[in-house]
């Protein structure tokens, strides 16, 4: 598959765009840490999209370095090691700012954890500021809270700033009806609904992400990122991986 050009003429397919990037890509095919060639690419991918005059924001998990629920599952206290794994997005977040700068993109890092000798807190209003100037915001620490994944934050944090969509950049192409890696003959998707991938337990994003971006008529695209060009072309509106379309609930219909 031919990347696309920078010049080919083509308009993005949305504005302003959330972009949930899992801990575990960036390690590569390592077992933890952060692959310099891995975090150096997606650099470059980010910026050839923030060169097409769209406003990004990266929600960056943790799971190349720590794990909240593998933490919980080995007998720690679950509120403890949620907020360890929130550490370790900080980590992944100064490493994902460092290599945007490089790359040439004005970056922010914002967490949801109070550390200003490292990052500024999230603000709405300020994040907001940010992308106006045209600077890529890094969101870290998930929403702040225990109980809730770096989904949820992506989804939260989407439909705070008014996003027009959710990229979550995964190693697989897409949403199958069953795991790809246990079973060959796994179908993915195209297109599907939120209702119908939380009635399936599809491995989109946690419920509660899905009900967000259902709720507040977000759609999520889920796509291979660790394929070269696959970001760009699913900004250009390519159709790549699945779509997850957002549904609507009438309030006439439900008495709200």
């Amino acid at each position: 598959m031919t990347e696309p050009s920078m010049d080919d003429g083509r308009k993005p397919a949305w504005k302003r765009v959330v972009l949930k990037l899992s801990g575990e890509m960036l390690a590569g095919g390592t077992a933890s840490g952060i692959h310099p060639d891995v975090i150096r690419r997606v650099a470059t991918e980010v910026a050839q999209v923030h060169a097409r005059g769209v406003q990004l924001v990266l929600v960056i998990g943790g799971g190349n370095l720590f794990r909240g629920v593998a933490g919980a599952s080995r007998g720690m206290d679950h509120a403890q090691a949620d907020t360890m794994g929130m550490l370790a997005t900080v980590i992944n977040g100064l490493a994902l700012q460092d290599a945007l700068e490089q790359a040439g993109c004005p970056t922010r890092l914002m967490t949801a954890l109070s550390m200003p000798q490292v990052a500024e807190p999230f603000i709405r209003r300020k994040a907001l500021r940010h992308l106006d100037k045209g600077r890529v915001v890094v969101l870290a620490a998930g929403t702040g809270n225990p109980y809730f994944s770096t989904d949820t934050a992506a989804a939260l944090r989407a439909t705070e700033i008014h996003a027009e969509v959710v990229l979550k950049g995964t190693k697989v192409d897409g949403v199958f009806d069953r795991d790809p890696a246990q079973a060959p003959d796994a179908v993915r998707f195209d297109r599907i609904t939120a209702m119908e991938a939380l009635e399936r337990g599809l491995k989109v994003m946690d419920a509660t992400a899905i009900a967000l971006c259902m709720d507040n008529g977000l759609p999520i695209v889920v796509f291979d990122v660790t394929r070269p060009g696959n970001l760009l072309r699913v900004v250009l509106g390519e159709t790549i991986g699945t779509r997850v379309d957002p549904v609507r609930v009438d309030p006439d219909l439900t008495g709200g």
